[in-house]
């Protein structure tokens, strides 16, 4: 049988080499199909184009696309079949017959009879299929549910949990101690390990209400907000700073940070929370908090300063907010359909960019904190000084000039001879090629002020320095800064003005100027959002059909508006309306993730672990009744995030022991290390230095000087290590260019893309840390004088009141013996820093 079938496969391979192959026939329809979509007459990527033979045979920027009587040596061929990567075409796969078809046209020459193909400019409708039912089918795509309770429980969590585990034969440890539980309530809610009157509070109090009474404590402390705000600002990629190479200071991100934390401290509804991060600008009542919780979307990292200075990177941020909105309230990979559709999930190329055309139109903007008359005068006042300023600036220019003109050309001399040809021809005369070589050296090589002062004469030496005190003066009339925060509105990113004199785009009529300079409509009638466009493939050059705002196809249910009426007349309502379809009862994912996420960070593990991604390649839910009755429970009890810590803190699963083991089935309560902000804190706490004070400008700790050294860009406002530094972590300046060494060795996550789970390693270097790092061994000493001071030259007691303050419980015998010995031969100092070492202290039992 197996010689037949041989013998049957090398005939057809005999007759199928002995067919001709057609170009207008056989290949040119699957040019038609795939290739011409990239490398056709009005886009060729790689500036690789397959209109014709000549075209092909030259080949484009990785060589020539074919060799006639060569497949094998033929770039077409071996991408098509898979032999070279990436695999050709990108977001599909030719056939096996397909992919013959090509190699027998090339073994024969490749021979290209017809004409040219004739294809649009752009494509005038994309491919958009239907969402099958076996794709909506997928559990994540229905809408939750509550089942009913399959166990008589007081508290549905064990109903479902302890279902699950007698199904497979286990149960679940016994209810911790009071101590273990105190202290896990604490580090869980608060961040901070409790002192030892409120564990013996709790320890003491035997009512039945005294858990309860704990939860609702510890939910009213001003410092749930900032333990809980710090699990939002990961999401949110909170930062203090652009990041990138220049990494420039944002100077009222801080807003935002402290936006979140009194948002969970007021417990403000989730889908409120949502409403004003998307369209703060846009709710029926616009607040400053609202205005400042759009800092959301903005919060990408940003190369530059301006928008305007680097346009081509406006494709960039949209795709970060697309991955944060996808990832970070959907559960969805979404921007993996940014050059074709998702490969594994029934996310189509279209969603995305109906996301894109939802969030089009948003731009960066300082909103000021205060009225408008007063903002208006504001802005008066210093358009008027800043006019003059720029007219004396001008003046200066004027006079640099002949200088700067002189001093130039020998700093384009050390470049090469096709830099400086680039140079010298005007910009308007210059290829694409020329006016990139051009524009970088232009903007790398300048003329300081230093440098023309060596050579301006002493007539122009004295004018300039008139004008520049004249400078001066005005500079001291200016206003005193607004309080401002940084968000976005709606505007038109394509319109940049470069100063106060710049007149509106023609059509725009008047209008005002965002902060980072793009137009913001402030004229009579309604604002018109600027159209946006499909991008083939992905890329920015090569502009596809006009699109429309709308939301992820096979999330959505009904027919949802893609635009509302916004609270003003100068927003187009998208962003508004993406807002109400997260938070819709239609939508199946956005509840349903932000549960799993309160979930994780009590649990550390997830009901769905994949945190951010609910899609195929995701993992499934270990309890998804449980996940669903959650979800539906979140939005019957008004989205309240306070309700669901009671409800899930108040169950037996949450009260359990632990014994090591975290198989995410919740037979044990699961050990967790502290993330790298509670580590820091619980230190300050217990040594008695944390500085409590809330809110307000980020703060600087003391870094080493070669780290500080290694720092070129950006600011970094160092100070003493005192108690005006020892503020909770949150509070830290967020440098994207420059982690804070503690922390980052901790497992702080990256702090440029959206974050839905933290990386937790055990590694030496955080062991190194804790015994070397200087803040550490500073807090150490002050623990330990906090012990003396507590227990003069009295050591049990000095052992005994450390245990009770870092661990929350009196030692063993065994421990206080250990103790005992330990400090006969060592310091105060030593113990209170063994006492910071401890796995117990580093970890929530």
């Amino acid at each position: 049988m197996r010689l037949i079938l041989a013998l049957f496969s090398a005939s057809a391979a005999l007759l199928a080499a002995d067919r001709e192959v057609s170009f207008s026939r056989d290949v040119r329809p699957i040019f038609e199909k795939t290739c011409w979509t990239c490398h056709g007459p009005s886009v060729q990527l790689s500036q690789l184009s397959l209109v014709t033979r000549e075209a092909a045979l030259k080949g484009g920027a990785h060589g020539p696309a074919l060799v006639p009587g060569s497949s094998e040596k033929s770039k077409l061929y071996r991408l098509a079949a898979g032999l070279e990567k990436p695999a050709m075409p990108i977001g599909g796969k030719l056939s096996a017959a397909e992919v013959e078809t090509l190699k027998l046209w090339i073994e024969q020459g490749a021979k290209w009879e017809g004409v040219a193909p004739v294809i649009s400019a752009a494509p005038t409708v994309v491919a958009d299929p239907p969402i099958r039912p076996e794709e909506r089918a997928y559990w994540a795509f229905q809408l939750p549910k509550k089942a009913a309770l399959p166990l008589e429980k007081t508290n549905p969590i064990d109903a479902f949990v302890q279902n699950t585990l007698a199904a497979k034969g286990r149960k679940q440890t016994p209810r911790t101690d009071r101590t273990t539980l105190v202290r896990r309530a604490y580090l869980d809610l608060v961040g901070l390990p409790p002192s030892p009157a409120e564990t013996a509070e709790f320890v003491n109090d035997q009512s039945p209400s005294a858990w309860p009474k704990l939860i609702d404590k510890l939910l009213a402390s001003p410092q749930y907000g900032e333990r809980w705000g710090r699990h939002w600002l990961d999401l949110a990629r909170y930062a203090d700073s652009n990041g990138f190479e220049h990494d420039f200071d944002r100077p009222n991100a801080w807003r935002y940070r402290d936006y979140v934390i009194r948002a969970f401290n007021e417990d403000k509804p989730y889908d409120t929370f949502l409403r004003e991060q998307l369209a703060g600008d846009e709710i029926a009542k616009v607040t400053n908090d609202s205005l400042i919780a759009t800092g959301f979307l903005r919060s990408y990292a940003k190369v530059g300063y301006r928008e305007k200075d680097n346009p081509e990177f406006r494709f960039e941020y949209l795709d970060d907010m697309i991955a944060t909105v996808g990832k970070g309230l959907l559960g969805l990979t979404v921007q993996c359909a940014r050059c074709h559709d998702h490969k594994f999930d029934p996310i189509r190329q279209a969603d995305y960019y109906r996301l894109q055309s939802a969030l089009w139109s948003a731009v960066e903007v300082d909103h000021p904190l205060v009225p408008k008359k007063q903002a208006a005068e504001y802005k008066r006042q210093m358009a008027e000084v800043n006019g003059k300023i720029a007219d004396l600036k001008l003046k200066i220019r004027e006079l640099d000039l002949p200088y700067r003109t002189k001093l130039l050309p020998a700093k384009y001399a050390k470049y090469p001879a096709n830099v400086q040809e680039a140079i010298a021809i005007p910009g308007e005369q210059r290829t694409p090629g020329q006016k990139l070589l051009a524009d970088q050296v232009i903007r790398a090589v300048g003329v300081s002020d230093a440098e023309i002062a060596r050579v301006i004469s002493d007539s122009d030496k004295t004018k300039k320095q008139a004008l520049q005190a004249e400078i001066t003066s005005l500079e001291k009339t200016k206003p005193a800064p607004l309080p401002m925060a940084m968000g976005v509105t709606d505007g038109d990113y394509r319109f940049t003005p470069d100063g106060p004199g710049d007149e509106p785009a023609p059509g725009k009529g008047k209008g005002g100027y965002a902060g980072e300079g793009s137009y913001v409509h402030e004229g009579a009638g309604r604002y018109q959002a600027p159209p946006s466009w499909f991008q083939l493939r992905g890329d920015v050059n090569s502009q596809g059909p006009e699109t429309k705002p709308g939301f992820v196809k096979v999330a959505t249910n009904g027919n949802p508006p893609t635009e509302l009426a916004p609270s003003t007349p100068h927003t187009s309502g998208r962003r508004l309306a993406l807002a109400e379809w997260l938070v819709s009862r239609d939508n199946p994912l956005t509840a349903r993730v932000a549960v799993n996420r309160i979930w994780y960070n009590h649990f550390g593990r997830g009901i769905v672990s994949s945190i951010d991604n609910f899609g195929k390649m995701g993992e499934l839910p270990t309890h998804p009744e449980l996940l669903d009755y959650l979800a539906a429970e979140f939005v019957d009890k008004g989205w309240s995030t306070k309700q669901m810590h009671r409800l899930i803190m108040a169950s037996e699963t949450y009260q359990m022991a632990s014994d090591g083991t975290s198989d995410g089935l919740l037979a044990a309560f699961p050990q967790q290390r502290l993330d790298a902000e509670a580590l820091r804190d619980s230190i300050l706490a217990v040594s008695g230095g944390l500085n409590r004070k809330m809110e307000g400008p980020p703060v600087f700790p003391v870094l080493p000087k070669d780290i500080l050294q290694s720092m070129t860009n950006g600011i970094w406002k160092q100070k003493d290590d005192s108690s005006d530094v020892w503020r909770r972590s949150v509070y830290i300046y967020r440098k994207r260019g420059l982690p804070m060494p503690l922390l980052e060795v901790f497992d702080l996550p990256n702090q440029n893309l959206t974050c839905g789970a933290r990386n937790i390693t055990t590694v030496p270097t955080q062991a190194l840390a804790l015994m070397n790092n200087d803040f550490v061994l500073n807090q150490a000493n002050l623990f330990a004088q906090r012990l003396a001071e507590s227990a003069p030259n009295d050591k049990a007691k000095q052992i005994d009141l450390a245990y009770q303050i870092a661990l929350s419980r009196l030692p063993q015998a065994e421990e206080r013996g250990i103790s005992l010995a330990f400090l006969n031969e060592h310091t105060l100092n030593d113990f209170a820093h063994v006492m910071l070492n401890l796995n117990e202290f580093l970890y929530v039992r």
